[in-house]
């Protein structure tokens, strides 16, 4: 049986930054993954945006999470390379009725350290944006976008650089947790036993599935897991508009919003969709082109020149949601020993967005939770 230091299971974004912090910990650390490359599932199908901090209720891991993680991820990809940019963002309110969310959307951020904001009225946004449309916005400057697979090359580097290791086609099927640690069964072509002290659990969508494969933990603690897919439609022909524009949030997310990518192609969503896997757990990630058609009237409300049929599908992601439709949304659970009583073992649950943003904060946090047992 081999024995290692740490395992972290899922090479997404997060699970790479854990890894990352356990290995630069001088921990012998190997992230596996069930896949056949990183960041295939919701690392990379999101809108690549780096988020400021200011929808998450203040003290919640999102909040401190995010903000502390905007910083960091900055300053990292500017050290090591990794495309961004700091483009800025309009919240706006197409009618008088959304005005008092503007001012409550400020006060949020306000409380989760974010002072940058500017209120702004429909004349000073529509300077800063001709094609906009409103009755007034919110401009987040410190609002960015970034290339999320060339920042998961860079934490791999990094992993490795430390000494760490990343195993790909490799799924855990089993845990168990005993005395001496936790026993990982690990199939695919090269099925191996692995026992190792720490294990962090960032398997993303199936983080909840997995914990249900740990053998000594109590069930109960294992959220069920819900599938939210957002669907995103690109804009054929050039984009109107130089920074992000989202609408007020709304109850599932946050709205049909414009993103751009980092060569200026302007896409719109995600919208909500919500998915249940098939038999072999397996989730339908294609695009319907009839979904578009819901997409022009909430564009219009901020991009009344929309031309009709402008919008082509893209892509999709689904979001590893723990609340169920309808149920308000829950924080980030980052469940350790002082939770299920399992010395060594990590669980991350519900890390949608602002995961990537938060990626760097919360593989310290996780790393650190982890090696403190």
């Amino acid at each position: 049986m081999e024995q290692v230091d740490a395992v972290v299971v899922g090479a997404g974004v997060v699970g790479l930054a854990v890894g990352r912090a356990l290995a630069r910990r001088g921990l012998e650390t190997v992230v596996l993954e069930g896949a056949t490359a990183v960041g295939t599932g919701t690392s990379s199908r999101n809108s690549e945006v780096i988020h400021a901090g200011l929808y998450y209720p203040a003290g919640s891991w999102k909040a401190r999470l995010c903000v502390a993680g905007k910083e960091m991820l900055y300053r990292y990809c500017a050290e090591r390379g990794v495309e961004h940019r700091r483009c800025g963002k309009l919240v706006v309110a197409s009618s008088e009725g959304q005005l008092p969310e503007l001012q409550q959307l400020i006060r949020r951020a306000a409380a989760n350290g974010v002072t940058d904001l500017r209120l702004l009225d429909a004349a000073e946004a529509i300077r800063l944006e001709p094609a906009l449309a409103c009755v007034g916005a919110v401009l987040s400057p410190s609002t960015g976008i970034v290339d999320s697979h060339g920042l998961m090359l860079a934490l791999q580097g990094d992993l490795e650089a430390a000494g760490g290791a990343l195993a790909l086609a490799s799924p855990v099927e089993r845990v168990c947790a005993t005395a001496a640690g936790l026993v990982l069964e690990v199939g695919g072509d090269t099925g191996m036993t692995l026992q190792t002290r720490l294990l962090v659990n960032a398997a993303g969508l199936w983080a909840p599935a997995l914990a249900g494969r740990i053998e000594g933990l109590d069930p109960a603690l294992v959220p069920r897991a819900y599938f939210a897919k957002g669907n995103y439609y690109a804009l054929s022909g050039r984009a109107p508009f130089s920074r992000l524009v989202y609408p007020v949030p709304e109850a599932a997310g946050l709205g049909v919003h414009l993103t751009l990518d980092l060569g200026g192609q302007a896409r719109f969503g995600p919208d909500v969709e919500w998915l249940t896997p098939d038999e072999d757990g397996a989730l339908d990630y294609r695009v319907d082109p009839a979904r578009a058609e819901g997409f022009y009237a909430e564009i219009r409300r901020y991009w009344p020149e929309l031309p009709e049929g402008a919008l082509q599908p893209a892509y999709s992601g689904i979001r590893p949601k723990i609340q169920a439709p309808g149920e308000p949304a829950r924080d980030f659970v980052i469940q350790g020993p002082a939770e299920h009583g399992i010395a060594g073992l990590v669980n991350l649950f519900g890390i949608e967005s602002p995961g990537l943003t938060a990626s760097l904060a919360l593989g310290e946090a996780a790393a650190g939770l982890a090696s403190a047992t």
